[in-house]
This record gives C-alpha cells, structure tokens and sequence, in this order.
C-alpha cells in the first residue's frame, strides 16, 4: 500500500510544527517545479525561492522565516533539508517491505547457510546466497540475492545487504548498516614485497571493521588490513565505486563520494567530506572536518579543518594547452628572477605600500 500521511502525522513523526490546517492528507514527495496536489515538496536552496510562486504542492517544509510568504500548509523547520530527507524514510517503498518482513524470518529454499552458521530473530536471506560456518547474522538483518557472507562475519541487526555482496572472511558490520549491491568487503590488501626479481605477497591477517549506520555503495571495496584492521567508524557514508585500502581508518560521519580512492593507511578524521573522484596517496592523515573539492589530489597530510582544492580549473582546450606550457616553465622563471634580484639595486618602496 502506498504510504499516505496526514500533515499532523508528519509533524509527529519528524519532530517539527504545523502551520496551516494539520488533516491535508501527504501521499508523496515532490520537487517544487514537479510537484501537485497530494504532494510534500521542500525548499533548501534560495536560489529555488521563485518557484514558490506556482509550486502546485499541497504542503511545504520551509523555514520559519519564509512561512509568511505563502499560502499553502508548511512543515516550519530550520534544517528544510534534513527535514526532507526524514520525511523521505517515511515515503520510501523499501519501508513497506521492511514492514512485512519483520513478521518472520524468510530463508530462500536455494541459499546455502552453514549449520555453525548462527541467525537472529526475523533474519531473511535470498536466494543462492552463501553464509559460511562461525557467521552469527543480528536479529532483523535482510541478506540479499547472491551475496556471500564469510566465514566468522559478525553483522549487527537489521542490517542491509543488497544482491550480490561479497564479505570476505572475519568482516564485522555493525547495526543498522546498509551495503548496495555489488560491493565487496575484506578482499585483500594490495601489499607486495620486492626480492629484485618478482613480486611476494604480503599475506593480509587484519579484517574490515564497519559501525553502526555506515552506508557503502555499489561496486565500491574496502580492503582488509594487513595486520590491524580497516576500521570505517559510526555513520560513515561511502558512495559508488570507491577504493578504500588497507589499514585505512575513516572517522565517524565522514562521507567519500563516487570514484575517490583511499591508498592503504591514510587516516581520514570525523565530519570530512571527500569529494568526487578525489586521490589520497597512502601513509597520510586527514583531521576532522576537513572538505577535499571533487577531483583533488591530496599527497601530504591535512593537520588544519578547511576547504582544501587542487587540479587546473577547466579551460578551452587551446588555452589550457599553453597555460600547461607555461606551467612547465615557472621552475626556470623562478631561478631567473631569483638571479636578477641579487644584481639588481634594491630600491626603496613607495610610499603607502
């Protein structure tokens, strides 16, 4: 059935006042340019602000100062956004099928579980996965299509595993955690020793250790630790195809977004965000509440919180052509004016600068 809500619920559940009349009944959420009737649309940015005007939705999440300026029922909070994204969990068509099936455990006919296998209260596991000997599965979790789940995993309750996930032995997962599909944990670390002639592995002995309401997207891999473990902390947030290494530890509600890379033992603090496609070579440490821009390249340790950004910004082919020539140049440039200071007089400065 399809989650419907009257705005008086809504203000119960997401902890903010009404104003306007409490009975308009909510069934879905919607941008303001989409939006229409029966719908719950937000705004966050400003920039949005002229689409009020002819926003068709029947309610609003707006901050407290703007609610004057319209006249449609509002969800009044400070956080418009975080607002919105509680009132998404509400809305979402994964929390019907939660719902159902916290009634009973549901173990797929075609899954291979291990009789030393140990399964929690209402756990449910799809079909043609694999959860090998010593793994213990916390009451509520849902263990999808394909995946594997190694030996001696610890997984927490009610966590989430989308089709096809792969968790190498000894990785330990906390409660609430969500893995998308395709993700593979605790495969090993990239650690080789050269004897001059060929390459010898280092055998990985450490695993993967994930918090509570840590989020890891599809196709995304976080490596175990060579001898210590990989340790990703309390609500960390990791998006699609990222490469964590070995003996990386994340801080607490730090987020990495899609195709960034993490070279083994960087050390990210708490609250960072990484952007897009960031590169972070190994044996470094990042301290918290530090932003890297999309795109980066981060090769020192970050020992100061801030806004920190490298790379040419982009230009038309032609003209990045030159400047990267130029580039080239600024060593010798250097040296040059370096040499012309020391033969040139040192002439006093004008006055007022």
């Amino acid at each position: 059935m399809k989650p419907s809500f009257t705005l008086k619920e809504l203000s119960r559940q997401l902890d903010v006042p009404v104003q306007g009349d409490d009975a308009t009944r909510i069934d879905g959420l919607a941008t303001l340019k989409r939006a229409g009737p029966g719908h719950l649309s937000f705004l966050s940015n400003p920039r949005y602000a002229r689409q009020l005007a002819d926003c068709q939705a029947s309610a609003l999440i707006l901050h407290p100062d703007l609610a004057a300026t319209v006249n449609v029922p509002c969800l009044l909070s400070r956080s418009p956004y975080v607002t919105y994204a509680r009132a998404s969990q509400l809305f979402a068509p994964s929390a019907d099928a939660a719902a159902e099936h916290s009634r009973e455990a549901d173990v797929h006919a075609s899954a291979v579980v291990s009789a030393d296998a140990t399964l929690g209260r209402r756990v449910s596991v799809g079909p043609q996965a694999v959860i090998e000997a010593g793994a213990v599965i916390g009451a509520g979790s849902r263990i999808g299509p394909g995946c594997v789940v190694g030996r001696d995993c610890r997984l927490g309750d009610d966590v989430t595993l989308y089709a096809n996930v792969t968790l190498y032995h000894g990785v330990s997962i906390g409660d609430r955690a969500i893995i998308h599909a395709g993700a593979v944990i605790g495969a090993d670390g990239f650690g080789f020793a050269f004897d001059g002639e060929r390459s010898v592995k280092i055998a990985q002995l450490g695993a993967v250790t994930l918090g509570a309401d840590v989020e890891v997207g599809a196709g995304s891999c976080i490596d175990r630790g060579a001898l210590d473990d990989t340790v990703i902390e309390d609500g960390v947030k990791i998006d699609n195809q990222v490469q964590i290494g070995h003996n990386c530890v994340v801080g607490a509600h730090t987020v990495i977004c899609g195709c960034s890379a993490l070279a083994g033992s960087t050390r990210i603090g708490r609250y960072c965000v990484i952007g897009g496609g960031v590169g972070i070579t190994g044996h470094l440490s990042i301290c918290d509440r530090v932003t890297v821009s999309a795109m980066s390249m981060v090769s020192q340790t970050i020992d100061k919180p801030g806004l920190y950004s490298s790379g040419t910004l982009l230009q038309e082919s032609s003209l990045w052509k030159r400047n990267a020539v130029t580039l080239g140049k600024l060593s010798g440039l250097s040296k040059r004016v370096k040499k012309l200071e020391q033969v040139l007089p040192n002439e006093p400065a004008e006055p007022g600068k």
